[in-house]
Protein backbone atom coordinates (compact mmCIF):
# COMPACT_ATOMS: atom_id res chain seq x y z
CA UNK A 1 0.00 0.00 0.00
CA UNK A 2 1.26 3.50 -0.83
CA UNK A 3 0.52 7.07 0.09
CA UNK A 4 -1.31 9.38 -2.27
CA UNK A 5 0.69 12.60 -2.31
CA UNK A 6 -0.11 16.04 -3.63
CA UNK A 7 2.15 19.07 -3.28
CA UNK A 8 0.61 22.35 -4.36
CA UNK A 9 1.89 25.91 -4.46
CA UNK A 10 0.25 29.06 -5.84
CA UNK A 11 1.94 28.25 -9.17
CA UNK A 12 0.12 24.92 -9.41
CA UNK A 13 0.50 21.23 -8.64
CA UNK A 14 4.21 20.38 -8.39
CA UNK A 15 3.80 16.73 -7.48
CA UNK A 16 0.89 14.35 -7.64
CA UNK A 17 1.33 10.63 -7.30
CA UNK A 18 2.11 7.66 -5.11
CA UNK A 19 4.92 7.36 -2.60
CA UNK A 20 6.19 5.00 0.05
CA UNK A 21 7.25 7.82 2.36
CA UNK A 22 7.19 11.61 2.59
CA UNK A 23 9.58 13.58 4.80
CA UNK A 24 8.96 17.24 5.56
CA UNK A 25 10.20 19.83 8.05
CA UNK A 26 7.61 21.30 10.39
CA UNK A 27 7.75 24.48 12.44
CA UNK A 28 9.01 23.70 15.91
CA UNK A 29 8.93 19.96 15.34
CA UNK A 30 11.83 19.24 13.02
CA UNK A 31 11.59 16.65 10.27
CA UNK A 32 8.66 14.25 10.25
CA UNK A 33 8.21 11.17 8.08
CA UNK A 34 4.84 9.93 6.88
CA UNK A 35 4.22 6.29 6.00
CA UNK A 36 1.03 4.42 5.19
CA UNK A 37 -1.20 4.15 8.23
CA UNK A 38 0.06 7.41 9.76
CA UNK A 39 -2.35 8.94 12.26
CA UNK A 40 -4.14 12.08 11.09
CA UNK A 41 -1.82 15.07 11.26
CA UNK A 42 -1.94 18.78 10.45
CA UNK A 43 1.14 20.95 10.82
CA UNK A 44 2.87 24.10 9.64
CA UNK A 45 5.77 23.66 7.26
CA UNK A 46 9.07 25.37 7.90
CA UNK A 47 11.40 26.27 5.07
CA UNK A 48 13.03 22.98 4.20
CA UNK A 49 13.36 20.05 1.84
CA UNK A 50 10.34 17.86 1.19
CA UNK A 51 11.54 14.42 0.19
CA UNK A 52 9.11 12.11 -1.58
CA UNK A 53 10.32 8.51 -1.75
CA UNK A 54 8.53 6.75 -4.58
CA UNK A 55 7.83 3.04 -4.87
CA UNK A 56 10.41 2.54 -7.63
CA UNK A 57 13.25 3.73 -5.32
CA UNK A 58 13.32 7.17 -6.93
CA UNK A 59 13.06 10.24 -4.80
CA UNK A 60 11.77 13.69 -5.57
CA UNK A 61 13.28 16.63 -3.70
CA UNK A 62 11.32 19.85 -3.43
CA UNK A 63 12.34 23.12 -1.80
CA UNK A 64 9.31 24.20 0.22
CA UNK A 65 9.18 27.61 1.83
CA UNK A 66 6.51 27.53 4.50
CA UNK A 67 2.96 26.26 4.23
CA UNK A 68 0.94 23.39 5.67
CA UNK A 69 0.94 19.60 5.60
CA UNK A 70 -2.09 17.43 6.22
CA UNK A 71 -2.19 13.65 6.50
CA UNK A 72 -5.30 11.48 6.69
CA UNK A 73 -6.35 8.12 5.26
CA UNK A 74 -2.99 7.56 3.52
CA UNK A 75 -3.20 10.93 1.74
CA UNK A 76 -0.49 13.55 2.22
CA UNK A 77 -1.45 17.04 1.11
CA UNK A 78 1.19 19.75 1.17
CA UNK A 79 0.22 23.35 0.52
CA UNK A 80 3.33 25.49 0.23
CA UNK A 81 3.62 29.27 -0.01
CA UNK A 82 6.50 28.78 -2.45
CA UNK A 83 7.87 25.46 -3.70
CA UNK A 84 10.48 24.57 -6.31
CA UNK A 85 11.44 21.32 -7.99
CA UNK A 86 15.16 20.64 -8.27
CA UNK A 87 15.18 21.18 -12.04
CA UNK A 88 13.63 24.62 -11.79
CA UNK A 89 16.15 26.09 -9.35
CA UNK A 90 18.66 28.61 -10.72
CA UNK A 91 21.82 27.56 -8.85
CA UNK A 92 23.75 30.75 -9.65
CA UNK A 93 20.89 32.88 -8.38
CA UNK A 94 20.61 30.80 -5.20
CA UNK A 95 24.37 31.06 -4.60
CA UNK A 96 24.18 34.83 -5.07
CA UNK A 97 21.24 35.08 -2.65
CA UNK A 98 23.18 33.00 -0.12
CA UNK A 99 26.23 35.27 -0.40
CA UNK A 100 24.06 38.41 0.03
CA UNK A 101 22.36 36.97 3.10
CA UNK A 102 25.68 35.94 4.64
CA UNK A 103 27.05 39.45 4.06
CA UNK A 104 23.97 40.99 5.70
CA UNK A 105 24.36 38.68 8.69
CA UNK A 106 28.04 39.58 9.04
CA UNK A 107 27.01 43.24 9.19
CA UNK A 108 24.14 42.60 11.59
CA UNK A 109 23.79 39.09 13.03
CA UNK A 110 20.32 39.72 14.50
CA UNK A 111 18.75 40.34 11.07
CA UNK A 112 15.87 37.82 10.96
CA UNK A 113 15.06 38.57 7.31
CA UNK A 114 18.64 37.85 6.28
CA UNK A 115 18.60 34.65 8.33
CA UNK A 116 15.38 33.56 6.56
CA UNK A 117 16.86 34.46 3.15
CA UNK A 118 19.96 32.42 3.98
CA UNK A 119 17.81 29.41 4.95
CA UNK A 120 15.80 29.66 1.70
CA UNK A 121 18.99 29.84 -0.38
CA UNK A 122 20.55 26.89 1.46
CA UNK A 123 17.42 24.78 0.93
CA UNK A 124 17.32 25.68 -2.77
CA UNK A 125 20.97 24.69 -3.17
CA UNK A 126 20.47 21.45 -1.26
CA UNK A 127 17.57 20.48 -3.51
CA UNK A 128 19.31 21.57 -6.73
CA UNK A 129 22.40 19.53 -5.86
CA UNK A 130 20.39 16.51 -4.82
Amino acid sequence: MTLQVELVSPEGILFEGEADMVIARTVGGGDIAFLTGHVPFVGSLATGVVKILQADNRSQLIAAHRGFVSVANDRVSILSDVAELSGSIDVARAESAKARAEEQLRARNDDDEARAALRRAEVRLQVARG
